[in-house]
């Protein structure tokens, strides 16, 4: 055979054609390699049966990596991170396009739109495709003033939220603590701001089950009304109107609209409500007795003691 073939060329050193070589193109003899000794082949077993060096630098890194999130899961730096930026769930919603672009919120009348969204949980942490709609109706439901709420998604990145509240009639004053009633007398809520001063003030026991009576005496007063900072409602029978200027108006216990009816003709003629007094009693039907402040009072019993007493000759 030639010294391109398999055979044995000039100087009878035995040589290969590499496979490789003749696929390349044409070929080309090389001289086969001294036979190893036993030893030699056993290394070179032991050599190939080792893992690829790239393998091991994967296992070194997965292993590091799951320390570390071991690490940071015991430390809480994964949970401030949650809370921060989202779940990871979130994350990769949100890198696919379902973040939460806009916020509608409707119906408010109380709330604010800050509150619905502390109170629902929504922040920009959220992606929309992931938000839980009806959970977040619980969470909305759950808020005193809530009455219902309805919740849609529309994608790819709008939320609309639609509050129907509860219609909060008055404020009522039991020891001491206030708390927000409908017109039934059913507590909603504790008062916690100044955002309901506009609505009728009542005081006592019972008094929150009379709302409507006193939205009645209210309505009664005509000019008045203004005046009015609260009903006190007094043994569950009667009511005593604390006025701004701090006068107490006792009303009796029946026809108490028309006594308060002629008060406000009084007070447009006289002007008694402006008057150096502490209280105003209507409770004897034709009949007002004003007490006056001591200051009043002191200055009245000096005046009337000035004045020549007149001698009556028998």
């Amino acid at each position: 055979m030639s010294e391109a073939g398999f055979g044995l060329p000039a100087g009878g050193r035995p040589r290969i054609v590499s496979p490789f070589a003749l696929l390349a193109g044409p070929a080309r003899a090389v001289a086969a390699p001294a036979p190893k000794s036993r030893r030699l082949r056993r290394v070179d077993a032991a050599v190939r049966r080792r893992p690829l060096p790239g393998w091991g630098t994967v296992l070194v890194i997965g292993l590091m990596a799951a320390t570390g999130l071991y690490g940071a899961v015991r430390g809480g730096q994964y949970a401030a991170y949650v809370a921060a930026e989202g779940a990871p769930a979130d994350l990769v919603a949100k890198a696919l396009g379902f973040s939460i672009d806009s916020v509608t919120i409707s119906g408010l009348k109380s709330l604010t739109p800050g509150e619905i969204l502390r109170d629902g949980g929504v922040s920009a942490r959220n992606s929309l495709a992931l938000l839980d709609a009806g959970a977040l109706r619980d969470r909305l439901k759950a808020v005193p003033l809530v009455q219902d709420v309805t919740v849609r998604k529309l994608f790819p990145g709008d939320l609309h939220v639609n509050v129907t509240e509860r219609d909060a009639a008055a404020v009522w004053q039991k020891d001491g603590q206030l708390s927000l009633v409908a017109t039934d007398g059913t507590v909603i809520d504790a008062v916690r701001d100044d955002r309901f001063n506009a609505l009728p003030f009542v005081v006592g026991d019972g008094a929150n089950t009379r709302v409507g009576e006193f939205q009645a005496l209210l309505g009664a007063a005509g000019e008045l009304r203004d005046k009015v900072r609260a009903g006190v409602l007094v043994g569950k029978r009667r009511w005593t109107l604390q006025m701004d200027s701090g006068i107490e108006v006792e009303l009796p216990e029946l026809d108490a609209m028309d006594t308060l009816k002629r008060l406000a003709d009084i007070e447009r003629q006289s002007h008694i409500l402006e008057k150096d007094v502490v209280s105003i009693d209507l409770r004897i039907p034709g009949r007002i007795t004003a007490r006056l402040t001591e200051d009043a009072a002191a200055a009245r019993a000096a005046m009337l003691a000035k004045r020549p007493k007149r001698k009556i000759d028998l």
